[in-house]
């Protein structure tokens, strides 16, 4: 089986390429082989490679410099989803996307359920909804994962923004009032990876049936919830456990207002995602947003110690 992943220098598409490589061969073309910009660009490197399954991770995730630029997020965050889906459809291919908790208008403190009213605050939450309801109507069997806070070993993320602050200021201002769960790009490639393998043995259901019936949109989010303060704070306390030489500690972390941090796009505060059904459909309990941090954390700064 021949597999593309979209977007496979980036944090979530890094991820999928190590956790895809064991069910197909994963076609991960870089920007200079495929422009996803480029519609008939697209449809030239589909017609060519004829990908068995579309795994798209690709995104325009600079959330503020969307305000200035909606045409080039709509064309990768809602026209290219809307391409592949129907790439996908017209061959009867499954469809695997990744959303965001964006989508949602940030309001209250209960967790979003996957049928929840949907009114996105930016260019980028808008669009990625724009997306998500192409796939929707497209008629393609898919799956679509929404997410939050993503993060990595890798890439430019909160957690590598911390940790570079860390070493040079001994106090910093970070805002407390968004809540949500921080979700690393490897437990959404691990995710992804289980609900592709399309077997499952479990006592209360049949084996040979897709794992994720039917197919749709689904929460994907470690446990707990916390503030960017909160992640930031646990972040300094788990490297410092790790022998990293900070500069601050955790209670040198001062809690601010997101109306004191203003941002060209506006965030939601609410970034909670309900997940049940996602461990009901796969079986399986997510993990505690800290502990995930804890193996992120670990993998990063043994990188760097090693080099």
């Amino acid at each position: 089986m021949k597999i593309l992943v979209t977007g496979g220098s980036g944090q979530v598409g890094f991820e999928l390429q190590r956790s895809l490589c064991l069910l197909g061969s994963v076609l991960a073309p870089t920007r200079q082989e495929l422009d996803l910009t480029n519609p008939k660009a697209l449809d030239h490197w589909l017609e060519q490679h004829r990908p068995d399954l579309v795994v798209n991770a690709a995104a325009y995730t600079a959330v503020d410099k969307a305000e200035k630029e909606p045409a080039l997020a709509r064309r990768l965050n809602a026209e290219l989803p809307a391409q592949l889906a129907e790439y996908s459809a017209e061959r009867g291919q499954r469809l695997v996307h990744f959303s965001s908790d964006y989508v949602y208008p940030g309001s209250g403190s209960a967790p979003w359920q996957e049928d929840d009213e949907t009114a996105p605050l930016s260019v980028y939450g808008r669009t990625k909804l724009e997306g998500d309801r192409a796939i929707q109507a497209s008629g393609c069997e898919h799956l679509i994962f929404r997410t939050s806070w993503v993060y990595s070993a890798r890439g430019h993320n909160f957690m590598k923004t911390m940790l570079r602050l860390g070493r040079e200021r001994d106090t910093l201002k970070v805002v407390s009032d968004q809540v949500g769960a921080p979700t690393p790009a490897r437990l959404i490639a691990q995710v992804t990876a289980l609900a592709l393998q399309g077997v499952f043995s479990s006592p209360h259901k049949p084996e040979g049936r897709s794992l994720l019936t039917p197919h749709g949109t689904y929460h994907l989010a470690p446990r707990g919830e916390t503030s960017w303060h909160g992640f930031a704070c646990e972040i300094f306390r788990q490297a410092l456990a790790m022998g990293e030489d900070l500069a601050i500690t955790p209670e040198r972390v001062a809690t601010i207002p997101t109306t004191e941090y203003p941002t060209p796009a506006q965030r939601p505060l609410n970034s909670r995602l309900n997940c049940q059904a996602l461990e009901q459909a796969l079986g399986i309990t997510l993990p505690s947003w800290q502990k995930q941090l804890a193996l992120t954390l670990a993998e990063h700064l043994n990188y760097h110690r090693t080099l």
